[in-house]
């Protein structure tokens, strides 16, 4: 009996599978293969996701920016006295991504997360080697859809959580696409 190659009859027949067509199978590089599988992803959004992500970006590893940190703290209370002494200067990549071969910036749009601090057009910086945890702010692709929600774990259910009472949880289901694409360590906000 031969083996391997295509057998008249077998599979599933063509057209029937999620995608109501003809698909065929692609290898990709796994650091790449979420990013691509995103950017391809399109059609009508099921769920209303809220803050989506506009852009990605990898970040620049080549450049360095070296600012002065000062000695004394700002206070955001009562007003301290201040003196001129520069501790040391930082650089800035090295201060905010601690795994640069798995961490990407990305561009907010949308409102759902504005009461974690989480605005439109904010940069978050994620990191993909962070294991996901209970709480976190998770960039997560749902339904093909790119989103930025806090993920929470409740006895044996899952949910995607805004951070806006306008906007409803999203709760996945055994019917929900759900890939985690990265842990947001950081905003970056401007003022």
């Amino acid at each position: 009996m031969p083996r391997g190659g295509k057998r008249i009859g077998a599979g599933r027949p063509q057209g029937t599978g999620k995608y109501g067509e003809a698909t065929k199978a692609v290898r990709l590089p796994i650091r790449i293969a979420d990013e691509i599988l995103a950017a391809l992803a399109g059609g009508s959004q099921e769920i209303e996701l809220g803050t989506m992500v506009q852009s990605i970006f990898k970040p620049e590893r080549k450049t360095k920016v070296s600012l002065p940190l000062y000695l004394n703290p700002v206070a955001a209370g009562l007003p301290a006295p201040t003196e001129d002494y520069v501790d040391d200067n930082i650089d800035l990549n090295r201060h905010l991504v601690k795994h640069p071969d798995t961490t990407y910036l990305v561009r907010v749009v949308g409102e759902s997360m504005i009461d974690a601090g989480i605005h439109p057009n904010d940069m978050l910086i994620v990191d993909r080697s962070i294991e996901v945890t209970n709480g976190q702010v998770v960039i997560a692709v749902v339904n093909g859809e790119l989103t930025v929600k806090r993920i929470r774990k409740d006895r044996d259910k899952l949910w995607l959580m805004p951070e806006n009472e306008a906007f409803k949880p999203i709760e996945i289901d055994e019917h929900t696409d759900l890939h985690i694409w990265g842990v947001v360590t950081n905003v970056i906000h401007a003022l």
